[in-house]
């Protein structure tokens, strides 16, 4: 069988489990280690502890910690919508898209979404949905919420700043600041207005 890159990472892990290891250390070693066994570069090390993490492999102890712990792992439940919570979905979400507003009549497809992706321990309930475009729903992907929230206000606090919106840009870095001071989403940069 085929060595992949995910592969690689779990070796590690499993031949170092119940000890906290840090994002640097794993990301050094499959670097050094995929080289010298493919001869070839690792791709994108980053990604795959975050899918190894959101499938349940790993524990989440910290930022940029991760932890193999065969006792604690878990199957994550992927739930569907039923036909009717669905359609309850979308009465509550008054047949529109949550983020741009469009409606079928505007000649989109309008889908039922997960807020919290299923394949995060997203269950399907009725408070889990909202209404997507397709659109909208493509570019969500599996981004968390907070994700793709912090990636839409850093989209208004550009436009704000090209229009001179100033009351805007001072919202928009109001709202940034939040996700910075508790530690959320820093992976994604912005930076702060210099007037």
């Amino acid at each position: 069988m085929k060595l992949t890159q995910l592969d690689l990472l779990m070796e590690y892990f499993r031949n170092n489990p119940d000890r906290d290891i840090e994002h640097k250390e794993i990301v050094s070693w499959a670097y050094l280690e995929w080289k010298r066994r493919t001869g070839k570069d690792f791709a994108d090390p980053d990604r795959g502890i975050r899918s190894l993490h959101q499938k349940g492999m790993l524990i989440k102890v910290s930022k940029g910690v991760y932890r193999y712990d065969e006792q604690m792992l878990t199957e994550p439940i992927l739930e569907d919508f039923t036909e009717q919570q669905k359609m309850e979905i979308l009465r509550l979400g008054e047949y529109k898209c949550a983020i741009c507003g469009a409606r079928r009549s505007d000649g989109v497809e309008l889908h039922v979404d997960h807020i919290k992706p299923k394949d995060l321990g997203g269950r399907a309930t009725i408070e889990n949905g909202q209404v997507l475009c397709s659109k909208h729903n493509f570019r969500k992907k599996n981004l968390n919420q907070t994700e793709t929230g912090k990636k839409m206000f850093l989209n208004l606090l550009q436009l704000a700043r090209v229009s001179g919106d100033n009351e805007m840009v001072d919202f928009c870095e109001d709202v940034l600041k939040v996700y910075e001071n508790h530690g959320i989403n820093g992976h994604i940069v912005w930076k702060r207005s210099l007037f």
